[in-house]
């Protein structure tokens, strides 16, 4: 496993999350994209509560950080595209190639997320509030909108570009599971099956096992319960 203590590479990540985040917060991203490559990385946890001079790493107080002892930054989409331009497992060689491949991951985080963040927030985050409970059905069609030109420009395409994969599809990919708590991607079956095939991907596999067991290593012990 590429998860290792003394790894030159070093990636931050929450030490627990509630059981609807787990398998959503954005070190995944990271996790699956070094394991795409076959890089080992460590793993520095934070807790709810962080290092005042995280802000130094990381100005809106998020995960993931990535540093490589050369590389120091910031937000996923940046990272994965540095993590894809050490070999050409995830990133083309030729332009062409490669800035489609750029610009699915722009369009997974800029053009896609937004709108399956703000049904999130309406459905999950403020549900039993009445505001929420109003803007509902608005955000179901916008995220379903998006999810609509997904599967209009991916047809029967394997990937966004075909047969390669690329990281536009690994964000893509992560950008959907969003959605996970609802049925919206299953109303478009090339989209459900899209996202699918990258979940089965080894690679995911390992990444997603590596981020579930930091949460269950510390899941909170009930009040009371013995030490």
């Amino acid at each position: 496993m590429p998860v290792t203590t003394d790894a030159a590479i070093e990636i931050t990540a929450f030490r627990w999350v509630p059981e609807f985040a787990q398998g959503l917060v954005r070190d995944l991203r990271l996790r699956w994209a070094m394991e795409e490559v076959g890089l080992d990385y460590r793993v520095r946890l934070l807790g709810p509560e962080r290092p005042t001079d995280y802000l130094l790493e990381q100005p809106f107080d998020q995960v993931p950080c990535f540093s490589d002892g050369i590389v120091k930054i910031f937000e996923s989409a940046a990272i994965v595209q540095y993590i894809g331009e050490k070999s050409d497992v995830l990133l083309p060689r030729d332009p062409q190639g490669r800035f489609r491949a750029i610009q699915w991951s722009y369009a997974a985080v800029n053009s896609v997320e937004p709108a399956f963040n703000n049904l999130f927030a309406v459905t999950v985050f403020y549900a039993d509030q009445e505001w929420a409970k109003l803007r509902r059905q608005g955000a179901e069609d916008f995220a379903r909108l998006k999810l609509k030109r997904v599967s209009e420009w991916l047809g029967d395409k394997t990937w966004l570009e075909g047969e390669r994969f690329t990281i536009g599809d690994l964000l893509m990919v992560t950008v959907l599971r969003n959605l996970k708590h609802t049925g919206l991607v299953a109303e478009f079956p090339n989209v459900a099956a899209y996202q699918k095939r990258g979940e089965a991907r080894p690679a995911f596999q390992r990444a997603l096992a590596d981020q579930l067991a930091v949460f269950a290593a510390n899941q909170p012990q009930p009040e009371g319960a013995a030490a």
